[in-house]
C-alpha cells in the first residue's frame, strides 16, 4: 500500500493559485468594494453603500445635464431606484451590471468629472444582493434582465414601452452576506440631502417624500446650524469647480463636511485638508496677524465642494480623496482651493465689514479659551500619565483607528479597525464582565467610577480639572480633534436600570457638549442588552424586551425558568461573549437628526427643569398608565 503524504499547510503548489470569477471575488471580499459589512446601524455599513453606488449612476446622469429627477422607495428590504435620464443601451444592460470593467465613464469625454470610475459599484451590488433586476428604457424600448447573488436567472426580450427613458435598479441585499440588517432612516434622509445640496435643482422622491435645494451648500449648513447660535451670517462663495459655505458658532471643535464630485467623503482627504490651510492663509492676510490655526478653525461649520477630473479615492467606498490635482494638467489641489478663497474669501470680508468683525472677534475668543487652558491643560496630562491610564482605566485592545494600515494584508487589518471599539462601562463587575468576554484585537474597555458630572452649559475647562472626564478624553485620543481618534465606536455600556440610563445621558452630554464631532460623524452607540433569560432544560432564549419574554415563555411551554438581568455584572462572561462578538452585537446609535441643534438639545434634557419638558415628561407618562390599564382590561 502507497504511503500517503501529510499536506503541509505550507506547500505552494499548483493546487494553491485559485482563480475566482468577478461576483465570487466580490462576495469573497466585500471590504474591497464596499468597506464594512455592518447591520446598518453605522451610516458608512455596506447596505447604504449599495444605494449609494446606484444613486451614484443617476447623480451622474443628472450631471451630464439628463434626468432632473430620480425616484426611490425601500419597502422591507428590497430598494428600486428609478432615474430619468438616458437609459443604458439596451445591448449592453446585461454586461453593464455583471462584467467587470464595463462602463461609459471610461469615457472621459462622456463622464468628466463622474464619481465612480471603475465600472464596480453596480456589480458590486448585483453579487452582493439575494435578488437584482436592471431596466432599461430607451427611446421606446425597454430591456430587463435579473439576477441572484450575481448570476443571472432570466434575460428578458427587448419590448416596445411608452415610459420614460431612464434606468431602474432593484435589489434586496443578501441576509447571509449582511446578517440581521435594518436600515435606518435618519441615515438614509441624511444621505439624500447630500445628494441634493451637491445638486441644486434635483429632486428626489423616496417613500413619498420630496428632497430638493435650491441654494446648495448653503441650505446644507443652514440645516446643520442654529441661526441663534451662529455668530455671523453664513458666507456663501461659488466657483467653477468649487463650492464653500462657511460660519462660527459656539461648539466646541471643527464641523467641515467635504464633497468631491458629487461624493460625501466622510474620511476628508486632500480637498478637506486643503481648505482648513487655505482658510488659515486667508484669515492672517486678511488681519494682518499670524493667529494660531486651531484659534482660527476653532468652532468653525463649514462645507466644501469640488469637482475633480479622474478623482483617486483611497478605497472603493471614495470615502476620503487622493488626488493630489484638480485636473490632469492644472493646479494642485492646494492652489486650486488657495486661489480660490484668497479671491473670493477676502473680498467678500473687505464688502461685509460686520461679518469680518464678528469673525475676528470669534478668533480671538478662541484665542482667550486656550490660553485659559494651557495650564490645565499641562497639569491633566501630567495627572493622566501618573494614573496609568492604559493600566487601570482602560483595557486596551490590539488594533486602533489611528493605526498606520501594514503594505501587507491591509483590506483584513482596515477591516478590524473598522470594528475597534471602546465600551464605556460603570463598575468594576460590569467591567469585568466585558473584559473577559472581549475580543482583545478589536475590543476596549474604559471602565468609570461612579456617575460622571452633569457638565451642561460648563465650559471646556471642566474637562480637563474632572478626572474621569480628562481620562476618557485621553482614552479616545480626542483632545485636539477627532483625526486622532483610537476607535471607529464608542459604546455606552450601562445598566438598563434608572441609573444605569441617567449615566446614558451625562455621557452624550459630555460627548455632545465638548465632543459634537463624534456623534456627528456616527462613532457613538448604545450597547443593547438582554433584559430576561428564558429556559428549560433543552433551550435558552435571551430577550430585549417584555414582548420577547411572553413570546419565548409561548415557545418554550411549561414553566421555562426566567431571569430578570438587574445588571451588566449579573451576565456572566461566557453570555456576554455572544452578546458582544460581531455577528451578535447589538448597537443604538446615537443620532442628531436633520435640525437638530444641540444647545437646544441639551437645554431641554438637561437644563433647568423647564416648563417644556415638564408637560413632555407628563404626556407620556398618561399615555403609558393607558397602555398599563388597556392591558389589565385585555387580561381580565
Amino acid at each position: 500500500m502507497a504511503e500517503v503524504k501529510e499536506k503541509n499547510l505550507f506547500d505552494y503548489t499548483e493546487d494553491s493559485i485559485k482563480s475566482l470569477d468577478w461576483k465570487e471575488h466580490i462576495r469573497l471580499r466585500p471590504g474591497m468594494y464596499i468597506g464594512k459589512l455592518g447591520d446598518g446601524s453605522s451610516p458608512d455599513d455596506g447596505i447604504y453603500v449599495l444605494i449609494k453606488e446606484v444613486i451614484d449612476n443617476c447623480i451622474d446622469e443628472h450631471t451630464m445635464g439628463y434626468g432632473k429627477h430620480v425616484d426611490i422607495t425601500i419597502r422591507d428590504k428590497t430598494v428600486t431606484i428609478r432615474d430619468y435620464g438616458r437609459g443604458i443601451p439596451l445591448g449592453k444592460v446585461v454586461d453593464v451590471v455583471s462584467k467587470i470593467n464595463t462602463g461609459a465613464k471610461y469615457d472621459s469625454k462622456a463622464f468628466q468629472k463622474s464619481v465612480g470610475l471603475n465600472g464596480v459599484g453596480t456589480k458590486a451590488v448585483n453579487a452582493l444582493s439575494h435578488y437584482f433586476k436592471v431596466q432599461s428604457i430607451r427611446d421606446g424600448r425597454t430591456k430587463v434582465a435579473e439576477f441572484e447573488k450575481g448570476n443571472l436567472v432570466k434575460e428578458h426580450k427587448e419590448a416596445a414601452t411608452d415610459e420614460q427613458n431612464g434606468t431602474m435598479v432593484t435589489f434586496v441585499p443578501d441576509d447571509t452576506v449582511f446578517k440581521n440588517f435594518h436600515y435606518i432612516h435618519e441615515y438614509l434622509d441624511s444621505q439624500l440631502w447630500n445628494y441634493c445640496y451637491l445638486n441644486a435643482g434635483l429632486v428626489i422622491n423616496f417613500n413619498n417624500k420630496r428632497y430638493v435645494s435650491k441654494n446648495g451648500l448653503l441650505d446644507l449648513l443652514q440645516r446643520k446650524t442654529n441661526e441663534d447660535e451662529i455668530r455671523y451670517p453664513i458666507i456663501h462663495l461659488k466657483g467653477e469647480d468649487i463650492e464653500v459655505a462657511l460660519t462660527h458658532n459656539n461648539d466646541y471643535g471643527e464641523d467641515i463636511y467635504s464633497f468631491v464630485n458629487g461624493q460625501y467623503t466622510t474620511q476628508g482627504g486632500t480637498h478637506q485638508q486643503a481648505f482648513r490651510e487655505a482658510f488659515v492663509k486667508v484669515v492672517r492676510d486678511f488681519y494682518k496677524k499670524d493667529y494660531e490655526a486651531a484659534d482660527i478653525r476653532g468652532s468653525i461649520c463649514a462645507a466644501v465642494s469640488v469637482r475633480v477630473q479622474e478623482p483617486v479615492f483611497e478605497s472603493q467606498t471614495k470615502t476620503k480623496l487622493g488626488s493630489l490635482n484638480v485636473y490632469e494638467e492644472g493646479p494642485s489641489m492646494k492652489n486650486f482651493v488657495l486661489e480660490f478663497l484668497s479671491k473670493e474669501l477676502d473680498n467678500y470680508l473687505h464688502r461685509n465689514t460686520a461679518i469680518a468683525d464678528a469673525l475676528k472677534k470669534r478668533i480671538e475668543q478662541s484665542e482667550r479659551e486656550r490660553k485659559e487652558l494651557a495650564g490645565i491643560k499641562k497639569l491633566a496630562n501630567e495627572r493622566a500619565k501618573k494614573a496609568n491610564l492604559h493600566n487601570k482605566k482602560l483595557r486596551d485592545c490590539r488594533v486602533h483607528l489611528n493605526d498606520e494600515p501594514p503594505a501587507k494584508n491591509k483590506e483584513e487589518f482596515v477591516a478590524l479597525q473598522n470594528n475597534s471599539t471602546i465600551f464605556i462601562t460603570e463598575g468594576d463587575s460590569a467591567s469585568g464582565s466585558i473584559t473577559k468576554a472581549r475580543n482583545v484585537d478589536t475590543q476596549a474597555v474604559f471602565s468609570l467610577r461612579g456617575k460622571p458630572l452633569n457638565c451642561y452649559s460648563l465650559t471646556k475647562k471642566i474637562v480637563y480639572e474632572n478626572e474621569e472626564f480628562n481620562l476618557l478624553q485621553h482614552a479616545l485620543n480626542i483632545e485636539d480633534g477627532l483625526e486622532g481618534l483610537r476607535y471607529n465606536r464608542v459604546v455606552i455600556a450601562t445598566d438598563a436600570d434608572v441609573d444605569g440610563m441617567h449615566i446614558r445621558l451625562l455621557l452624550m452630554t459630555f460627548f455632545l457638549q465638548f465632543f459634537p464631532d463624534l456623534v456627528k460623524r456616527g462613532h457613538v452607540f448604545i450597547l443593547e442588552t438582554p433584559l430576561f433569560r428564558v429556559r428549560n432544560k433543552q433551550e435558552t432564549i435571551y430577550c430585549f424586551d417584555e414582548a420577547e419574554k411572553q413570546a419565548a415563555i409561548k415557545k418554550l411551554g411549561g414553566k421555562p425558568e426566567i431571569t430578570r438581568f438587574k445588571g451588566l455584572g449579573e451576565i456572566s462572561p461566557g453570555e456576554f461573549e455572544r452578546f458582544i462578538t460581531e455577528d451578535g452585537i447589538k448597537l443604538q446609535p446615537v443620532i442628531l437628526e436633520q435640525g437638530d441643534h444641540i444647545q437646544h438639545l441639551l437645554e431641554y434634557f438637561m437644563g433647568k427643569n423647564t416648563q417644556e419638558r415638564q408637560e413632555f415628561i407628563i404626556n407620556n407618562l398618561r399615555v403609558e398608565l393607558d397602555l398599563v390599564e388597556e392591558n389589565q382590561a385585555v387580561k381580565s
